[in-house]
């Protein structure tokens, strides 16, 4: 069903936004080279994203180096690590499994060491708006709700930031992931939402772009030469619909302008002693 508004046109624009959350910190481990040919300790449960830090508490020289059978495998390599030096890696780009290492001057000796990650590669989360439906028609001035859904298959979801356009509107903790956008007046808008999980990946939403409706006033009209024309001061980007009518009753439309600019022109051929209503309308559901 549609609305018409004489002489008038209405247009609403929505923009999504988002925000993004810090990411949680991940975990740090120690494991001691020792004196006595070890690592302590020498097997290690850790998750991706976490850092180990390798310290000499001895006065000889040791590596951290992965690799099996006193063969590296070039995933990590500390070099040499002298009495009281350490070595920190982070493993953000090691899938779930188990990984052996060894220190290069002692695997002979049985200096060896395993860690195990126990969580995969990180995936990133999924995010969508739900609310407004793409193409939505409000009137001016008027309070949108927005709302997302957002999921994180390994892990979960730290926050989800609106936008409309690039300015952040709201960061949500927790579920319902849902804002408000408020007094918005006659335009286009475009939202997104960018949903960060518990390990700093972020995935940003497609866009959903509203348009929100006012009135506009006809301005300028004027009859030459078998024509009429007038103007309207419109809402850029919205298009409006242009009709005429000999009896009010029955409209018949001549023109559809999605205007570039806030004023728009429409001419209408009109017959000798022909008497026309005028209107301009945008569709309202």
């Amino acid at each position: 069903m549609k609305k018409v508004i004489h002489l008038s046109l209405r247009c609403l624009t929505v923009t999504g936004l988002f925000l993004v959350a810090p990411a949680l910190l991940a975990a740090t481990h120690v494991v001691q080279m020792t004196g006595s040919l070890t690592f302590v300790p020498a097997t290690l449960a850790i998750a991706k994203g976490d850092t180990v830090i390798w310290t000499n508490v001895s006065g000889i020289t040791h590596t951290s180096t992965s690799g099996s059978s006193c063969s590296p495998d070039g995933l990590w390599s500390s070099g040499n690590i002298a009495g009281g030096g350490t070595f920190k890696f982070t493993f953000t780009n090691l899938n779930t499994g188990v990984y052996p290492y060894f220190c290069v001057p002692h695997c002979f000796l049985g200096m060896t060491g395993t860690l195990t990650i126990t969580n995969g590669a990180n995936t990133a989360p999924l995010v969508s708006i739900t609310n407004p439906a793409p193409g939505a028609k409000f009137l001016a001035p008027a309070n949108v709700l927005l709302q997302a859904s957002a999921s994180d298959a390994d892990g979960s979801v730290a926050s989800v930031q609106f936008f409309s356009g690039t300015t952040s509107l709201a960061d949500v903790a927790a579920a319902p992931y849902q804002t408000t956008a408020s007094n918005l007046g006659a335009g286009n808008y475009t939202f997104t939402a960018q949903a960060v999980d518990d390990l700093g990946l972020a995935t940003t939403s497609a866009p959903v772009t509203i348009q929100v409706l006012t009135s506009a006033t006809i301005v300028n009209p004027g009859a030459a030469a078998g024509s009429f024309h007038f103007d309207v001061n419109a809402t850029a980007g919205q298009a409006y619909i242009a009709e005429f009518s000999t009896n009010l009753l029955s409209w018949s439309a001549f023109a559809t302008n999605a205007n570039a600019a806030p004023v728009i022109s429409f001419t209408n051929v009109v017959g000798t002693d022909e008497r026309r209503f005028y209107r301009v309308r945008q569709d309202w559901p």
